[in-house]
């Protein structure tokens, strides 16, 4: 899956700065099947910077990939386990991450 137009596909690996998870820098089960939705540039939670996870989508005052938390999910486990193993992502980041990837998942099945 890559949610981002113009990123590459960054199927099931998870990546973390030092010292912001437990199980994060472990990798995950493959996936099929890729699903691309565009999310807004200019999200409050999600920051892009080329300095910064080479330019991966991170949740704002953090090096944690927005990909990490997609892995998580896909994985089957609980946003929770997810915060617990970054506990530099807020709850709120995390989810306006989720909601605003719905509504662009939503805005994108609607005009196809």
């Amino acid at each position: 899956m890559t949610f981002l137009a113009g990123l590459p596909s960054m199927k099931r690996r998870v990546y973390g700065a030092p010292g912001t998870s437990g199980k994060g820098t472990q990798g995950r089960a493959g996936t099929a099947g890729t699903l691309t939705v565009v999310m807004s540039a200019s999200s409050p939670a999600i920051h892009r910077d080329p300095e910064i996870q080479g330019g991966a989508p991170v949740f704002q005052g953090t090096r944690v990939p927005l990909r990490n938390l997609i892995d998580y999910l896909e994985a089957g486990d609980s946003l929770e386990v997810f915060l617990d193993d970054f506990p530099s992502v807020l709850r709120e980041q995390a989810v306006a991450a989720l909601e605003e990837a719905a509504a662009a998942l939503e805005a994108q099945c609607v005009s196809s």
